[in-house]
């Protein structure tokens, strides 16, 4: 599905955002994330205190302000994946290619920020759940995938760890190709096999509109931090 051209109004909102977000991870990275409070962040973007908060929820979501992405693009590895391509086979892609970008070069004092900040533990461990949530959501809504609730929960939750497992992980493409075989096993015995083995769905079609979002970068762009 073509996305469509954002509007002068949109870019100018995005533009601002992604100032913030990024005058907010050199501040963080500089002096600490718990040395800088809203206040300086919006000061050192020119910005007032009511804009930061219209971007972002809280402190901490400026550190993941790529939260929405990631999650969206799970979303779309399920819903918008060719009609020949296995769910597994889809989504081990998906992890892969954010691997690749979180564990680029010069993302190790991001990384390194957040694994010394509780408060940052923390919301990254909320995230991760409000994304297995959502990434359930849509494994449980394709009509030709033969899971319950359970399953697809499970298995979702296992997907966004081999994210986490992957980039902590010596060699993290080779973390999450170990973990996807695991993943790949239990989903055929849970019996979603005919998916594994990548039989064409019935009534697929080339992109399909994700189911609403329950609720609700991970790393920063490459270059930004």
């Amino acid at each position: 599905m073509t996305d469509v051209p954002l509007g002068r109004r949109e870019r100018k909102k995005a533009a601002t955002r992604q100032k913030i977000a990024d005058t907010a991870l050199r501040l963080f990275l500089e002096r600490g994330y718990d040395a800088v409070g809203i206040r300086e962040v919006a000061a050192a973007a020119d910005v007032a205190v009511t804009t930061v908060f219209s971007h972002f929820a809280s402190k901490e979501s400026l550190v993941f302000e790529r939260d929405d992405d990631f999650e969206q693009r799970l979303m779309r590895a399920v819903t918008h994946r060719s009609a020949d391509e296995p769910l597994m086979a889809a989504l081990r892609r998906e992890i892969q290619g954010l691997i690749r970008h979180c564990t680029a070069e010069g993302t190790a004092p991001y990384w390194q920020m957040i694994d010394e900040s509780p408060a940052l533990r923390d919301f990254e461990k909320s995230m991760r759940l409000r994304h297995a949530e959502s990434l359930a959501t849509a494994i449980a809504a394709d009509r030709d995938l033969p899971e319950g609730a359970i399953a697809c929960r499970t298995i979702a939750r296992f997907v966004i760890d081999a994210f986490s497992i992957g980039r902590e992980a010596a060699d993290p493409e080779a973390a999450v190709n170990e973990i996807f075989r695991m993943i790949e096993a239990a989903w055929e015995v849970a019996g979603g096999a005919r998916s594994l083995r990548g039989t064409a769905r019935s009534g697929a079609v080339t992109s399909r509109r994700p189911p609403a979002r329950s609720s609700s970068p991970i790393a920063p762009t490459a270059g930004n931090g």
